[in-house]
């Protein structure tokens, strides 16, 4: 059998914390290894546990999380981070995503979507609040670079966010198919091989910004 997935929840709130704890400990192969109430103690415990992933919320006293985040990822890059907040603003999804956050689940949402977050968190893939992904996609774009059409850097964005081609498909009302042919063409003008380089390419030009 696989190693448990460990996990660190910080959260003020102790009802919170204890209903996280019962979400996910009642899901096969997670394990929570500790609770913090503020940053400095999810700092120590992350320190001391070695956890899988780090579930942040944004909005705790003291120190501020959203601040402490490229922190954290820097003294613990194996741990992943997934913010779970109430926060629904765009611009709080793109700073995290930013600083190398892999999860972004709204707590209203949480017993639907934090599993699947850090799941992919684990794998190394991004989770993005379905809604707040939708109003990243349609905020006003920057001029296309590298000879990108605007339906092409709209694709682009979604794929560094870690959407699928079929939810590429469905978000903009396209076929599969012609998903599909749009990142082909990325690809091919960017000169770049796989889903990796692409979401690369997005963060190096601030394109998620």
């Amino acid at each position: 059998m696989s190693e448990n997935i460990r996990i660190v929840i910080a959260d003020d709130h102790a009802i919170v914390r204890r209903g996280l704890r019962q979400l996910l400990d009642s899901e096969e192969g997670f394990e929570v290894v500790a609770e913090a109430e503020d940053v400095a103690s999810a700092r120590r415990y992350v320190r001391g546990h070695h956890p899988d992933v780090l579930v942040l919320d944004l909005n705790m006293p003291g120190e501020e999380s959203i601040e402490a985040i490229p922190g954290l990822r820097s003294e613990f890059p194996e741990t992943q981070i997934v913010v779970l907040t109430m926060q629904n603003e765009p611009a709080y999804a793109r700073r995290t995503l930013s600083d190398g956050v892999l999860g972004y689940v709204l707590k209203e949402s949480a017993d639907g979507e934090l599993v699947d977050a850090i799941r992919a968190a684990v794998a190394g893939e991004r989770y993005l609040n379905p809604r707040l992904g939708a109003k990243l996609a349609a905020e006003p774009l920057p001029g296309p670079p590298d000879g990108l059409s605007q339906r092409e850097l709209e694709i682009l964005r979604l794929i560094a966010l870690g959407y699928t081609n079929g939810q590429i498909a469905d978000e903009l009302y396209l076929s599969i198919r012609t998903v599909e042919t749009h990142r082909a063409h990325i690809q091919q003008k960017l000169g770049l091989a796989d889903r990796a380089e692409l979401v690369r390419y997005a963060l190096d030009r601030k394109l998620l910004s």
